[in-house]
């Protein structure tokens, strides 16, 4: 599973950073950054919940 950003869409709202903050952060441009985007296993069910979090859409999981 990768994490994909969509930074055309992200208006920087912070979710998924408030949710997943050891996979996401919102930088000084107002947009989202992946930290990491391949989670292992056991962290999906975390990043997961911060994807659906984002009120804008601009995340989603692919694989």
């Amino acid at each position: 599973m990768r994490i994909h950003a969509d930074h055309t869409v992200c208006e920087g709202i912070g979710m998924c950073e408030a949710t997943a903050d050891d996979y996401f952060e919102v930088g000084d441009d107002g947009f989202v950054k992946v930290l990491d985007d391949s989670p292992e296993e056991s962290e999906r069910t975390y990043v997961k919940a911060a994807v659906e979090a984002c009120p804008v859409s601009a995340l989603r999981l692919e694989g």
